[in-house]
This record gives structure tokens, C-alpha cells and sequence, in this order.
């Protein structure tokens, strides 16, 4: 595991409330309920509008949080939902269901009066949230447009000569928002691996994702286009 460098002098800094820190923070004893806890806090901070919230959908794009929920081989959808219920439960955050054109999602505030306002305003019809666009992060807190190297050193490990030759070669041959989603992809199945990732990226190029092309598998798989995993470095087919 490589060592974290240090803060730089004027980094940017997320407040927590110093109530967490003594009436929450020694009652949690859930790593992934703490980190679910502490990843909305500094979203939020950096969000813009008169209504902050995150959505369940949003969390789980996020790369950052989901790579660090999907240790140990574990599902990190599901340690997502779980931590989320855990800090609810607690009653660090609040959770509204909101469903819109038969569509639903679950929108997490921080458990203040004002959002305790907001969201029986809410119930009661007084505030429409799901015609109100979504509020984004601001772009420096934002965990888009990565370079390649950092993605891999975030969700893989240290970078070798040989890896970052190859992630540089890949860096000019797809595209960055192509690269990032592989890797969330990975990062999803529990698959931290550059040749996983690679032969993803390979696929949708087959595919003519890249190009606007795609229109997805077809239903018609030769043998040699059976699913592969990757095993110490080496492609191994699976059995049908």
C-alpha cells in the first residue's frame, strides 16, 4: 500500500458539525456505515441551490465511493445500501422516495431542521423536487475527468514502468469518459484488475461504442468470444 503524501497547504477542507464528532462519530461501529456517512457530508458541502440532497443513483456513480465499499470481494451496491440504511437509521441523514413519470429514486439530506422542513414541505406538495434539476458538485470537489493513473493507483494499486506504459498507450486510444466508466464497471463486479479493465475497453471498441455505433451484443457469441476472467494476468476462458 503506498503511503499518503500529505495534505498540501491549502487544501480545500469539508466542515462537519462539531455534534458528530461527539455524538456520533463513538457510537458508529460500521466501517462502511462511517464511510457512507462522512462521503455524503462532503458532497453536499459542495453542492449548489437551496435544496442539498444525493441521490442513491448518484452515490452509486460515484468511483470514489464505490471503490472504497467494494473491499474484501464484497458487493458495494449492496454495502452502499446498507451503510445508507444504517445512517438513516441513526439518524444522520434523512431519506425521501420520490417517484416521477414512473420512475423512483431515493434522495439522502443531512438531518437538520431545514432539511426536515424541506422534505415535509415536500410530502405535503408544497415543493416539487423532482422538477428541479438535480444540484451538481461544484468541479474541484467533482471525481470526473481523472487521469488514467490515477484511476488505476485509486482502484488497482502502484503503478509499475510496464503498467503505466500501457495505461499511456490507452489514454490516447479511448476515450477518458470511456476509461473511467471501465473502471467503475470493475470496480462494480469486484475485478480490480488493468487486463479486466483493458478487455473491457476492447469490447465496447469492437463493439463501436466509441463511435456512436453500438447497438449492443449480439445474441449469436462464437467460442471464442465465450466470457473471459482474468487470472493472475493470464486470459482464461469459462466453460460453458
Amino acid at each position: 500500500m503506498a503511503a499518503f503524501q500529505g495534505f498540501p497547504d491549502f487544501a480545500k477542507k469539508t466542515p462537519l458539525p462539531n455534534l458528530f464528532f461527539s455524538s456520533i462519530l463513538p457510537l458508529i461501529d460500521d466501517l462502511v456505515e462511517l464511510k457512507v456517512t462522512l462521503h455524503v457530508f462532503w458532497l453536499l458541502v459542495w453542492k449548489k441551490g437551496p435544496y442539498r440532497f444525493a441521490t442513491a443513483k448518484e452515490l452509486g456513480a460515484d468511483l470514489d465511493l464505490m471503490s472504497g465499499l467494494a473491499l474484501e470481494e464484497k458487493d458495494p451496491a449492496k454495502e452502499l445500501s446498507r451503510g445508507l440504511g444504517r445512517a438513516v437509521a441513526r439518524g444522520t441523514l434523512l431519506r425521501l422516495d420520490l417517484e416521477k413519470n414512473g420512475t423512483g429514486d431515493e434522495l439522502y439530506f443531512i438531518n437538520t431542521p431545514a432539511d426536515q422542513r424541506v422534505i415535509d414541505q415536500v410530502r405535503k406538495g408544497q415543493i416539487d423536487l423532482g422538477a428541479m434539476p438535480k444540484a451538481q458538485p461544484l468541479a474541484e470537489a467533482a471525481s470526473a475527468k481523472r487521469t488514467i493513473f490515477e484511476l488505476y493507483e485509486r482502484n488497482i494499486g502502484l503503478l509499475t514502468p510496464l503498467i503505466a506504459e500501457e495505461l499511456k498507450e490507452a489514454e490516447t486510444e479511448y476515450p477518458a469518459e470511456f476509461i473511467e466508466e471501465a473502471f467503475r464497471e470493475a470496480v462494480r463486479l469486484n475485478k480490480r484488475s488493468w487486463r479486466y479493465i483493458q478487455r473491457i475497453l476492447e469490447n465496447w471498441q469492437e463493439q463501436g461504442r466509441f463511435s456512436g455505433k453500438y447497438q449492443g451484443r449480439s445474441q449469436k457469441v462464437r467460442a471464442d468470444e465465450q466470457p473471459r476472467e482474468y487470472k493472475g494476468g493470464y486470459i482464461v476462458k469459462r466453460r460453458g
